[in-house]
């Protein structure tokens, strides 16, 4: 029997959604992703006497003429925030505006409005989202609260889940339509309430926040996160993922974290995270300790238990 297109793809999609469930996306779906565009970046690893090196504020990489990664430089903020610039036909999006407010020391506005293109001498619209409402990821917002042409969403939970459009928070998929290039909004719960991520269908990126990154995965919620990275993984199964981009780089080429303010990263592990890295991030829930959890590309830390879990983490250093 000859099963018709429709049920056979429905069947197909089901059995995936299972595997998914089940923590074996990656094996599902592993080889469908295709070959992704290298990063080929080298990113600012801050200075020991930073006062010595003055570097450059803010460091700017084209991963393609519409999609440009922007790094605050870890000596003007240890938090050494990445920022997303994505263009559209019709307007672009900014995700996050990093750690620092004031403009003399991290000019981000007019790197970014530098950015936009112009139209019959109009720049593009911009529109400014975050990934969860932490300072550190929306600290750059004044720079941009009286500009023309700029729209702003609250990082509230109310106004995300207005703007999107997530009625049965935290379930549901956004959408944001940049003009010709379709953007996904994914509810991300845990480590902070109204995080959210963002999926680009035009380059297959999943710009991840502090849901997941090179670094220390700070845990509000151990639950809702758990549930988010199920979810997550479910939703990009049959979806080509290049790469998952965090917010933070804070693990070296080993796996082992930097200190905690530190405005030095020497040897750096790579920004980018695959999906693989998602799958494991569901399956190291089901182990966790409650406490502490390092696995090679991210680690679990409980954010409630903050001063003892660094106190572990220094002696397990030594």
């Amino acid at each position: 029997m000859t099963l018709p297109g429709s049920v056979l793809t429905w069947l197909i999609q089901l059995i995936r959604c299972c595997l998914c469930l089940l923590g074996f996306c990656g094996a599902a779906h592993g080889t469908d992703d295709a070959p992704a565009r290298p990063l080929d970046a080298h990113w600012d690893a801050g200075a020991r006497d930073c006062k010595a090196a003055a570097p450059l504020p803010l460091q700017t990489f084209f991963y393609d003429r519409r999609t440009i990664i922007l790094r605050q430089n870890p000596c003007v903020s240890a938090e050494a925030n990445f920022i997303y610039l994505l263009l559209g036909e019709s307007r672009a999006m900014l995700i996050d505006t990093g750690a620092v407010a004031d403009a003399s020391i991290m000019p981000l506005a007019d790197t970014i409005m530098g950015h936009l293109p112009e139209k019959n001498g109009t720049r593009l619209p911009l529109l400014i989202v975050h990934t969860h409402k932490h300072l550190d990821h929306r600290a750059g917002d004044t720079q941009f609260a009286h500009l023309a042409g700029v729209e702003i969403i609250g990082a509230d939970l109310e106004s995300v889940r207005t703007f999107f459009g997530f009625p049965q928070w935290p379930e549901g998929v956004g959408h944001v339509d940049l003009g010709g290039r379709i953007i996904d909004v994914l509810p991300a719960p845990g480590h902070q309430e109204n995080h959210v991520v963002f999926y680009d269908n035009e380059t297959a990126l999943l710009f991840s926040g502090d849901f997941l990154m090179p670094g220390r995965l700070l845990i509000s919620d151990r639950q809702a996160f758990r549930e988010s990275a199920v979810r997550i993984a479910t939703y990009l199964s049959p979806r080509p993922v290049a790469h998952i981009l965090g917010a933070h780089i804070e693990l070296d080429a080993a796996g082992i974290p930097y200190n905690f303010g530190t405005h030095f990263h020497p040897n750096e592990r790579p920004l980018e995270l695959s999906r693989e890295d998602l799958v494991a991030l569901g399956g190291a829930f089901e182990h966790f300790n409650g406490f502490y959890a390092r696995y090679p590309h991210f680690v679990l830390f409980n954010s409630k238990l903050e001063l003892p879990v660094l106190g572990f983490e220094e002696l397990m250093a030594r």
